[in-house]
C-alpha cells in the first residue's frame, strides 16, 4: 500500500544498516527509482512535485543528523511536496568515482533534469564540493552549499593540510574544479564561517559573477548539523529554489542564532579569548535575560565581581 505524504519519510532509525539500506532502496523503486552506483555510491529519486532536489550526503551523515534516518530530499518532499534525488556515499569520498561520473552523464542525456522547474542542487563539506561539482550536468540549476572545499588537488590548495588520506584521489579529471562547474548555474551559494581559515579560502576560490558567499561567523564546522538544530535549512533551500536568498533575507534567518547555545558560547569564548570583558558583560546579560543559561549566568558573576574588584 503507497504511504500517504503525512506519513513521508518513514522512520527508519531502528533498521540494521542492511535492513536499512534495502528500505531506503524499495523506497527509491516504489516512488521513482535506485540505482546502485559501485561499492561506495548510490542513487534514490523520489519523484512527487516539478521542483528536484538533488542532495549529495554520507550514509554516516543521514544516520547521525536524521531522527528519521533518511535524506534531507525526502523531508523536502513531505514538507514542500519536492522530488529528491538523493546521491548518497560510504565514507567520505568527494564523490570522485567514474560510476557517478556516469550515472550524471546518463541523467543529462536522458534529459531528466529536464522535466522540473527547479532543479537544487546540495551538499556540506565534500558533499558540498559534489553539489557544486555535478550541477554543471543540470544548466541552470540552483547551488547550496555548506563550507564546500574547492579541489584537493595538492597543485591548487597545497594550504589545506586537514585530508592528507585524499591527496591520491584525482580531482583533475571530469567533473574536478568545482567553481568552473557552476558556470551553467543559475545562481550559487556558499555559506562559511569566516574564522574557519580552511572553510575561508576554499570559498574565495568560488567568487564568481553567479556566486553569493554568505558569512555565518562563530558557526564553527559543522555548519549542516547547527542548520538543522535552529530548523533553518528547509528555509534556506525554499529561498534558494525561489530566488529570494540574499544578503538581507540571510541575516534575518541567521538572527535564529541568538537563541543557539552553542554559537552564544563560542561567541562568549571569542570574547574571552580577546580580552574584552565589556563585550562579555553585555552578551551574558542579553543572554540571561531571555533564556536558562547557567554558563552565562556564572560568567556573568564573574565579570560583575571583577568589576567590583576593579572599583574598589
Amino acid at each position: 500500500m503507497a504511504q500517504s505524504k503525512s506519513s513521508f519519510p518513514p522512520d527508519l532509525s531502528k533498521l540494521s544498516r542492511g535492513e536499512w539500506l534495502m528500505q531506503l532502496r524499495d523506497i527509491g523503486n516504489n516512488k521513482g527509482f535506485s540505482e546502485p552506483l559501485g561499492k561506495h555510491h548510490a542513487g534514490i529519486f523520489v519523484e512527487d512535485g516539478d521542483t528536484l532536489l538533488v542532495s549529495f550526503e554520507s550514509m554516516a551523515g543521514i544516520e547521525a543528523l536524521s531522527p528519521t534516518r533518511t535524506p534531507i530530499g525526502f523531508d523536502m518532499v513531505r514538507s514542500h511536496g519536492w522530488s529528491s534525488l538523493s546521491v548518497l556515499s560510504h565514507g567520505d569520498t568527494w564523490f570522485r568515482d567514474a560510476r557517478v561520473f556516469g550515472f550524471f552523464d546518463q541523467l543529462l542525456d536522458d534529459g531528466f533534469f529536464d522535466e522540473f522547474e527547479n532543479v537544487i542542487f546540495y551538499g556540506a563539506g565534500p558533499c558540498g564540493y559534489a553539489a557544486a561539482a555535478y550541477s554543471v550536468a543540470a544548466p541552470g540549476a540552483r547551488v547550496l552549499m555548506l563550507q564546500p572545499q574547492a579541489t584537493l588537488d595538492p597543485r591548487v590548495t597545497e594550504w589545506d593540510d586537514r585530508f592528507p588520506e585524499q591527496r591520491r584521489r584525482d580531482f583533475t579529471s571530469r567533473y574536478g574544479f568545482a567553481p568552473d562547474m557552476i558556470d551553467a548555474a543559475h545562481h550559487a551559494h556558499v555559506l562559511y564561517d569566516p574564522h574557519e581559515r580552511m572553510d575561508a579560502m576554499h570559498s574565495a576560490l568560488f567568487e564568481r559573477r553567479n556566486v553569493s558567499r554568505h558569512r555565518m561567523p562563530y558557526m564553527g564546522t559543522a555548519l549542516q548539523s547547527e542548520l538543522i538544530a535552529m530548523d533553518l535549512l528547509p528555509s534556506l533551500l525554499a529561498a534558494v529554489a525561489e530566488d529570494r536568498l540574499d544578503t538581507a533575507s540571510f541575516a534575518q534567518m541567521l538572527r535564529a542564532r541568538r537563541n543557539h547555545p552553542p554559537y552564544l558560547r563560542r561567541l562568549l569564548a571569542r570574547l574571552d579569548a580577546e580580552e574584552r570583558p565589556e563585550l562579555a558583560r553585555i552578551l551574558c546579560q542579553n543572554v540571561v535575560a531571555r533564556m536558562h543559561a547557567p554558563r552565562f549566568r556564572r560568567r556573568l558573576a564573574a565579570l560583575e565581581a571583577e568589576d567590583d574588584q576593579v572599583s574598589q
